[in-house]
């Protein structure tokens, strides 16, 4: 969604490599040769939060009816993207997070696997923009689109922060419906 005056706005693809600047690369976190982005510069950013939301919701405009946001960044990004959108938000957490699970899907990692779980609040039917702030293997958003489906939503797009490119994270989820701002 555009800013909503055009005069304020800065220019979308300068305020995006504005946004992708803040992004702070911290080597060894959590482990040894991980390579972690950090997004919290970017968002205590208001210009660029905004410039992130928007750019992340624009390829989908009008066609989801609420923002589903995956833990734990993903949240952020998705809740700034349904008050932009002026949708809900239905957030997917780790397991054992949520009150009345109502579905809940495994998914690999490098080490184990892991579990993800969402409520059934979403109307059957709802069209779901899922959000998350890093594609790497795609395991997490894999299970993800599953439990939307699962729960009677259907899956309207997946937009990504930034794309960790060559983990074959989009070999996995298929390029159909996936946006990534920043590739890495």
């Amino acid at each position: 969604m555009p800013h909503p005056d055009p005069v304020l706005a800065p220019d979308p693809a300068s305020a995006l490599a504005r946004a992708e600047g803040l992004i702070t690369v911290i080597p060894d976190y959590p482990k040894p040769g991980v390579l972690f982005r950090d997004i919290a510069p970017l968002l205590v950013d208001g210009p660029a939060l905004r410039a992130v939301t928007d750019a992340l919701i624009a390829p989908f405009a009008g066609g989801f009816d609420v923002v589903a946001g995956i833990e734990a960044r993903g949240f952020l990004l998705a809740g700034a993207a349904a008050i932009a959108s002026g949708v809900g938000l239905v957030p997917i957490r780790k397991a054992g997070r949520l009150p009345r699970p109502a579905a809940s899907a495994d998914y690999a990692l490098e080490y184990g696997t892991a579990t993800i779980e969402m409520h059934d609040d979403i109307p059957a039917g709802a069209r779901v923009l899922l959000l998350d702030d890093v594609l790497a293997t795609g395991g997490t958003i894999e299970a993800a689109r599953a439990l939307v489906v699962r729960v009677g939503g259907v899956v309207a797009g997946t937009a990504v922060l930034m794309e960790l490119d060559g983990l074959g994270g989009r070999d996995t989820l298929g390029a159909d419906g996936l946006h990534a701002l920043f590739h890495v």
